[in-house]
């Protein structure tokens, strides 16, 4: 019961802990933006929107690598247990 326990409160650390650091990121891009703008420079808008789809790409990129290998390595293990 006491290692349950220790999990829950582990999984409710890691689901809560990323929200928080993701919002200050959020307010320090987005002042970063509007002093940019504000002096003319308007490329920060497109590095910021690449930089985010880099973010956003690199987790299913990295599920799509790690089910592929499990895949492959699956069906090894059936070719091998077949012969």
């Amino acid at each position: 019961m006491k290692k349950f326990l220790v999990n829950i409160i582990l999984i409710a650390v890691f689901m809560v802990l990323p929200k928080a650091i993701a919002v200050a990121q959020c307010a320090m891009c987005r002042a970063s933006v509007e002093n940019n703008v504000s002096n003319g420079d308007t490329t920060v808008g497109a590095s910021l929107n690449l930089g985010i789809l880099y973010l956003f790409v690199a987790p299913y990129l990295l599920a799509a690598v790690i089910g592929f290998l499990w895949y492959r390595n699956s069906k090894k293990k059936k070719l091998a247990k077949a012969s």
